[in-house]
C-alpha cells in the first residue's frame, strides 16, 4: 500500500478513472452495511432518487453494479430487438465499439462514421434516417475521450424523436461535467459514470431510461432476464423491501451519495463552468506554444477533455514520462487512432481546476524549452 501511495502523481489530469473528491474517499470508509439492512434500502433509495434530480429525468434510474461499459453493453442487450435495424454514428473507438453489441442483437447495423477529427453533423442523421425509414435504434458515443470531440447531441436527439426511433447515448465522460440531460437529449437509454465528472470512483453504470424504452424492454422477448446483464432485473430494486439482483456495491453507493452531494451543493452550473474555464485555459495555452488540437475545429472541443498533437519528432511516451517524472503531472495517451499521435488531458471532477490547467500548461513549457529526444 505504501509503494502503490508514493506511485500517486501530485497532480493526475487523467481521462479516467479520475481523482476523487476528498468527500468521496471519506464516504468510501463507512462502515458496510448488510444490503437488505432497511437503513441501507431506505439509503440506496435516497442516493437513486438523488440521481434523478442529478440527471433532471422524470423516471426512476437504474444504478447496475459494474464500470459503464456494463451499462452500455446492457442497453444493446435489452433495447435491441432481433427485427430492428440499428443506426450507429460513429465520431471515435468508443462509438465503433457499439457495433459488436448492435450486431450482437439487432438485424441490421447502418454505421453513419467520420474522420475521428470531427463530430457527427445533424444534417447527416436526418438524412440517413430518411434513405432507411425502418431504422428503430440510433446509438450515439456524446464525448469521444480518445479524441477530445464532443457531437451535437440535442439536436441529433430531437432529430431521431421526430423519426420515432430509439435513442441510446453514452454520456460517461460528459454527464456532471457539462450541461446534458437524457429529456433535454431525447434520450431513451442515457448511460453515465460516477468516476468521470461526478469526480466519484469507478465501479457503478448510471443509466436513466425513457418510459418508451422500458416499454420496448418488456415487449423484447430476448431482453436479458435472469442474468448480470438485465436491465429489467434493476427497474424497482430501489424501492425499499424489494431485492437486489446481486449484492450491490455497497462501498460504491457510498460513494456515489458524496459525489451527488458535492456536485448538488457546488451547483451544476458552477461546476460546469469550471470544467469549461479549465478547457479554455488549456487550450490557450496549447496554442500559444503552437501545438494544434487533436479536433479539426476549436468548436468540436469537450470541456471535459483536451486533446492535443505532440510535436513532429516527440515521442508521446517520453512527453508523457516527462510530465510525470520532471513535473508530477499524468496524463492520457491516445486511445486506437490516435495512438501515438495524441496526448489527452482531463479536466473531470476534481481535475477540472483552472490552476491545474496552469500548473500543466507551465510544465510543458518548461519541458519544450529543452532539448528533447525523439526515443
Amino acid at each position: 500500500m505504501v509503494a502503490i501511495m508514493l506511485a500517486i502523481p501530485p497532480l493526475m489530469l487523467t481521462t479516467g478513472p479520475v481523482p476523487a473528491y476528498p468527500e468521496v474517499l471519506e464516504a468510501l470508509g463507512s462502515p458496510v452495511l448488510y444490503d437488505y439492512h432497511p437503513a441501507f434500502q431506505t439509503f440506496y433509495a435516497e442516493v437513486t432518487e438523488k440521481l434523478r434530480k442529478a440527471l433532471r429525468t422524470e423516471t426512476t434510474p437504474v444504478i447496475m453494479q459494474g464500470e459503464a461499459i456494463l451499462g452500455i453493453e446492457a442497453a444493446a442487450a435489452a433495447l435491441i430487438a432481433a427485427d430492428d435495424v440499428v443506426l450507429n454514428l460513429v465520431s471515435g473507438p468508443y462509438g465503433r465499439g457499439f457495433d459488436t453489441w448492435a450486431g450482437r442483437y439487432g438485424k441490421e447495423v447502418i454505421e453513419q462514421a467520420v474522420p475521428y477529427d470531427d463530430v457527427i453533423d445533424p444534417q447527416v442523421v436526418r438524412e440517413a434516417l430518411a434513405r432507411r425509414p425502418d431504422i428503430s435504434v440510433v446509438s450515439l458515443c456524446h464525448h469521444e475521450t480518445p479524441c477530445g470531440t464532443l457531437n451535437p447531441l440535442n439536436e441529433i436527439g430531437a432529430i431521431v424523436a421526430s423519426h420515432g426511433a430509439c435513442l441510446i447515448v453514452d454520456a460517461v465522460s460528459s454527464f456532471g461535467g457539462m450541461s446534458v440531460h437524457p429529456e433535454e437529449a431525447h434520450a431513451d437509454i442515457f448511460i453515465t459514470s460516477p468516476s468521470k465528472c461526478l469526480g466519484s470512483t469507478p465501479g457503478l453504470s448510471l443509466i436513466a431510461l425513457s418510459e418508451r424504452a422500458w416499454a420496448k424492454i418488456e415487449a423484447n422477448p430476448d431482453a436479458p432476464r435472469n442474468s448480470f446483464l438485465s436491465l429489467l432485473a434493476w427497474r424497482n430494486a430501489s424501492e425499499p423491501g424489494k431485492p437486489f439482483p446481486v449484492t450491490p456495491s455497497v462501498s460504491e453507493i457510498y460513494a456515489l451519495d458524496a459525489a451527488l452531494d458535492r456536485h448538488a451543493q457546488e451547483g451544476p452550473e458552477n461546476v460546469w463552468a469550471r470544467h469549461a474555464v479549465t478547457a479554455a485555459i488549456t487550450r490557450k495555452g496549447l496554442f500559444e506554444l503552437g501545438l494544434p488540437l487533436w479536433p479539426k475545429q476549436e468548436a468540436f472541443c469537450s470541456p471535459t477533455v483536451t486533446v492535443f498533437k505532440v510535436p513532429q519528432g516527440v515521442s508521446d511516451v517520453a512527453l508523457r514520462d516527462r510530465l510525470l517524472h520532471d513535473h508530477g503531472i499524468l496524463v492520457s495517451l491516445g486511445r486506437g487512432e490516435t495512438t501515438g499521435k495524441v496526448l489527452r488531458v482531463g479536466h473531470m471532477g476534481a481535475s477540472a481546476e483552472p490552476d491545474f490547467a496552469r500548473q500543466f500548461i507551465a510544465a510543458l513549457t518548461a519541458i519544450l524549452a529543452e532539448p528533447f529526444s525523439a526515443d
